[in-house]
């Protein structure tokens, strides 16, 4: 039978699902809507996710999503990992021994991942893609424009899901907040007494000038009375250290080898978020923190917050909008709400 928009959800109740989404945090950030309407669909499904090894960390996070995590060896067209050639035969082998019920491809537009989805052998194949599928495969026109969230979340809709919100999520863990305290990064930071600046990225060509955070933060700290964290991986330290040594304020320099759960829980409590990495800017979106966030090279309508209001976009690749930069700020931290009231304890 042809698989066909809004049919196979409702009659696979106890299906299995793998998805196919091998991407970075922010990018799986942004797939939660998407899997939280599956589960909702399918709630005795077992659903497992194919993604990068960190991904790992994901699936246990949203367990109440995903049932299982299986690593994705790579390919020569994702540059998001180096292909671990040795595994792939085998790789290809075991899904196919899975005999999964659906493959579901969220990995773009489909030119390079449906072939690898379609490789893992499932009964059913469906996901964003140019052409009609054959028999048992359901291809949706990838939408050109849109944010990154709701772009997944119509994917599952297709599918049958019902829409289930468009937030994101952040659940921390016991284990988060031991980690952060045993790290002492938080020691002595009461909440709603700090804001966070986060000035690395993953790639540094999107990161704003260190000098244009540390006048944002100098200016924020003094006119609220605020201590500044500056955060970051342990990769990142070279950004914090520029910032900190441009700032006439003192700041605590945050970053360290501590995990993403770990430094989520640090953010958790702060006033405000000023960062120019998506990634973390959707951490913030799930932890309902207050954000201004500077783009200079990503598409801001494909991967900004979607709620403009607790989230202030700015699009500054010259570093010529600090006084902007500065305002959104102010009027957040005026108006915006604590972490109290965000319900994070």
């Amino acid at each position: 039978m042809q698989l066909t928009a809004s049919y196979w959800l409702p009659t696979h109740t106890s299906a299995s699902i793998v998805i196919f989404r091998a991407l970075q945090l922010g990018d799986m950030l942004c797939a939660v809507p998407a899997l939280r309407a599956l589960r909702h669909a399918m709630p005795g499904t077992r659903i497992a996710l194919v993604g990068l090894p960190w991904a790992a960390q994901f699936v246990a996070r949203f367990s109440q999503y995903v049932d299982e995590f299986i690593s994705f060896p790579g390919h020569a067209a994702f540059p998001e990992q180096t292909m671990r050639t040795e595994e792939l035969a085998d790789f290809y082998a075991a899904m196919r021994a899975r005999r999964f019920d659906l493959a579901l491809q969220m990995h773009g537009s489909g030119e390079h991942s449906n072939p690898v989805t379609r490789a893992f052998g499932a009964r059913k194949l469906a996901g964003y893609g140019e052409r009609r599928g054959a028999v048992g495969e359901l291809f949706i026109p990838f939408p050109e424009q849109g944010a990154e969230p709701l772009r997944l979340l119509e994917l599952s809709k297709r599918l049958g899901a019902s829409d289930c919100g468009t937030a994101l999520e952040f659940p921390l863990t016991d284990a988060d907040q031991r980690e952060l305290g045993a790290s002492g990064l938080s020691s002595g930071l009461q909440k709603d007494s700090y804001i966070c600046i986060h000035a690395g990225a993953r790639d540094p060509e999107k990161c704003w000038p260190p000098m244009r955070f540390a006048q944002v933060a100098d200016r924020l700290a003094t006119e609220f009375g605020l201590k500044v964290v500056l955060t970051g991986s342990a990769s990142e330290a070279p950004f914090t250290a520029a910032v900190a040594s441009r700032m006439r304020t003192p700041a605590i320099d945050a970053a360290a080898p501590i995990s993403i759960g770990a430094m989520a829980a640090l953010m958790r409590d702060a006033r405000l978020l000023v960062s120019n990495d998506t990634g973390v800017s959707h951490i913030a979106a799930g932890l309902r923190l207050n954000s201004v966030v500077i783009f200079s090279k990503a598409d801001m309508t494909r991967w900004a917050p979607l709620d403009r209001k607790r989230h202030r976009c700015l699009w500054d690749p010259g570093g010529e909008r600090v006084a902007d930069v500065i305002a959104h700020a102010r009027e957040l931290l005026d108006h915006g709400s604590s972490a109290h009231d965000r319900g994070q304890r």
